[in-house]
Parts: C-alpha cells; sequence; structure tokens
C-alpha cells in the first residue's frame, strides 16, 4: 500500500511518501516559506541528491498540488500516477477530549477538529487545509487523522485537571492534553521492543527533548501524565516557549508592559525558553557554542534548560512508584550527549548507572546508554513519527 503522510504548517508542508507494511521510504521533503514569493520545496532524490527548487506557492492546495507533481511526474517522480496512492495520513495536533485514537476522516472528525482550533490556533487550522487540499486533488483517497493528543488521552482525570473553577472545564474543555503523542508512543513501544520488555509491564518515562519538548511518564502500557498542558507553552523550558510559570507572573507582566493577550502570548511562546534567557538563539548548538566562549546568560540558559528535565524525570518516577526505562528523543535528546549526562548525573540513587563513555559516541542512533548493571535502563531512541502515522493509516483503511 503506497501511504502519503503529510504534516502540514501554517508555512510549511512536510511529507513523506511510504510503500507499507515494508515501510520503505520512497520520498520525503518539505514545502518551506508557503505563502511568501520566495517558497521553495527540499528534498533529498533517490540517490541521495539535496534538491531545492523555487516556486511561489501562495496556499496549501498548490502547494500539496506541487508535491503531488514531485512524485509523479517530474524528473524526480517516484510513482507514475496519483491513482497509485491509496490512502494519506495527516498529523493533527490537538483532537481534544472526543478523540482519543487514530481515526478515518469523515465530516465529523472534521467538525471537531475545528471546535478545538481555539486551542491549537497556529496547527489544527493548516491541517484542515492540508485534508481540504487532499479533498480536492484526490476525491476518492481515503484519509486518516493521527493526533498529537491521543495518546495522552489515558491519563486519569486528577493529573489531567487544573484547580481552576471546574466551571472552565465544563465550558471551555481548560485540562492538561499533552502534545508529541504520536512520538511518545513510537519511542516507548520501539523502547520495549529493543530491551524485550513488556509495554504494559514497563514503567516509562519519554523525553522528547527539542525546540519543542516534553516529557511523558508511560506507565504499565498508559499515559499517567505528561509535562504539555491545555496548549504546548506548558511544562519544560523549550527553544522559544516559557513552559511552566507561575500564573500571578501573566497580569503582572501584562499590566506594567502594557501588553495584550495577544502580546503575552507572542512572549511566552516565541520569545521565552533558551533564546529568551541566553540572548543568543533558540538551537542549542549555539548556545552552548556561545557558553563555551564565556557568556554567562548562555550557561544559565542550560543549567536551567537541563535542571528542568531531570526535575520531571525525578517527579514521574516518584509518580509511577519507580522507573524502569528512560527514552531520549528528540533534536536535543538524540544527539546532545552533554546534556543527556547532564540530566541523569546524580540519579544514581533511583538505580541509574550511566555508561558515558558509550553517550559520547553516540549520536542519532538506537542506543542503551546505561550500563549493564543498571536497574534502570537510560536509552536513545530516534523517533519516527512519520512511520507511525504511515502504520495507523495503513491499518484503518484496510
Amino acid at each position: 500500500m503506497i501511504v502519503l503522510v503529510l504534516n502540514c504548517g501554517s508555512s510549511s508542508v512536510k511529507y513523506s511518501l511510504y510503500d507499507m507494511p515494508e515501510a520503505r521510504i520512497l520520498a520525503s521533503g518539505g514545502i518551506e516559506k508557503l505563502g511568501l514569493p520566495d517558497s521553495f520545496i527540499k528534498f533529498k532524490t533517490t540517490d541521495g541528491k539535496k534538491v531545492q527548487i523555487d516556486r511561489p506557492l501562495p496556499e496549501h492546495t498548490v502547494a500539496v498540488e506541487f508535491i503531488l507533481e514531485i512524485l509523479t511526474k517530474s524528473e524526480y517522480a517516484v510513482l507514475d500516477s496519483v491513482d497509485q496512492i491509496e490512502a494519506v495520513g495527516h498529523r493533527l495536533v490537538h483532537g481534544g477530549e472526543a478523540i482519543n485514537k487514530s481515526v478515518l476522516i469523515n465530516d465529523e472528525v472534521i467538525e471537531q477538529v475545528k471546535r478545538v482550533s481555539d486551542l491549537a490556533p497556529l496547527h489544527n487550522p493548516p491541517s484542515l487545509k492540508g485534508i481540504d487540499a487532499i479533498t480536492k486533488l484526490l476525491p476518492k483517497v481515503q484519509q486518516v487523522a493521527v493526533f498529537d493528543t491521543a495518546f495522552h488521552q489515558t491519563m486519569p482525570a486528577y493529573t489531567y485537571m487544573y484547580a481552576l473553577p471546574y466551571e472552565y472545564y465544563e465550558k471551555y474543555g481548560v485540562r492538561r492534553y499533552g502534545f508529541h503523542g504520536t512520538s511518545h508512543r513510537y519511542i516507548s513501544h520501539r523502547a520495549c521492543e529493543i530491551l524485550g520488555k513488556d509495554f504494559d509491564k514497563t514503567r516509562i518515562i519519554t523525553c522528547h527533548i527539542g525546540n519543542g519538548a516534553s516529557i511523558a511518564a508511560v506507565c504499565n502500557g498508559k499515559v499517567l501524565d505528561t509535562s504539555m498542558g491545555l496548549t504546548p507553552t506548558d511544562g519544560l523550558m523549550m527553544g522559544t516557549r516559557c513552559g511552566s510559570i507561575d500564573p500571578g507572573i501573566v497580569p503582572f507582566i501584562m499590566e506594567h508592559e502594557k501588553m495584550t493577550p495577544s502580546d503575552f502570548s507572542t512572549m511566552v511562546n516565541k520569545k521565552s525558553g533558551v533564546l529568551g534567557i541566553s540572548g543568543v538563539s533558540s538551537d542549542m548548538r549555539d548556545v552552548e557554542q556561545a557558553a563555551e566562549a564565556g557568556n554567562e546568560r548562555a550557561k544559565l540558559a542550560l543549567e536551567m534548560y537541563r535542571y528542568r528535565i531531570k526535575k520531571y524525570i525525578g517527579a514521574y518516577a516518584a509518580a509511577m512508584g519507580g522507573v524502569d526505562v528512560i527514552v531520549f528523543t528528540g533534536g536535543v535528546g538524540e544527539n546532545d550527549q552533554t546534556t543527556r549526562e547532564s540530566v541523569v548525573s546524580g540519579l544514581e540513587f533511583m538505580g541509574v548507572e550511566f555508561d558515558s563513555a558509550v553517550n559520547r559516541s553516540s549520536r542519532g542512533e538506537e542506543k542503551v546508554l546505561s550500563k549493564p548493571s543498571s536497574r534502570v535502563t537510560v536509552i536513545c531512541v530516534p523517533t519516527d513519527e512519520e512511520l507511525m502515522i504511515a502504520r495507523d493509516t495503513m491499518d484503518l483503511v484496510k
């Protein structure tokens, strides 16, 4: 089965084309600067050559049509016709409480995504545009929605509720939803496969650490808790997001800086985190370089970033009555050996025996990072959300 996976953002469209069930990647790439005159598509050819084609792409339907053209009609074509595409899977960020698993897309699903779009205003509307584009261009092809929030819907009420008047939950759905669920689901299952453990009998802490970051406590096959909340701003300090803050800060800063709600939202989502503290960059590589050169704010940003990851690991180990496996993934989790070692340093009391030599030699690969004698296994598992979406799409369409 040929499955196309789409991840539509407000100014980008990422795609992967799979031959399932073998999970063979036929093509992958993405369009950037969508809606701007200098928009372009970039991808790798089957022989590994990097290609960039500049073309004005004003909106999502035109962008998806261009992707289909590249896949079927260009010199880089991997299919003879769009008719070979049997299903399309979409990454959607927010499904609310009504959707707790991947689903075939129909009018009811689309309406639910619209209803909760104010909880993910930067993500759900572009995804709906991607769905609409496929409906217009490939009207006979079945489509599947895979939600970032779905995996976390097993959380009990005592972990997902906020201590606010209950009416706000009833009226507006104000609660913890969690995100990066497709990644947490993939790496928790994959770690158990690698280690030969029973997923339904294992206590796992999954650390999706990148420019956006979240941690989940996966206890005996179900999510007990996760760090992101009503929105992806909650929890860990991130590249440009502040993470958890004292709610009293909100009116204090808004009053003193004469901010509107929109201004404040922009500040905590795009101007805070590692960027806001360091004043250097949201990219950890740039911040680490600045710290090595003696930049004190860059050093502080790194200390804050790593401390909060460690704090969540400790909290989730306590919540689950212990931990069997700690998994690192994401751009930082997979590649930043210094951050990984800093995070687990001091966790020996929990039974972590970290192998520093193995860690230093590991970047972007599946690798056990703890010693064989360690009671808690620390492992790196590169995430593959696109493959998870392709699998769900294949299973549902079949």
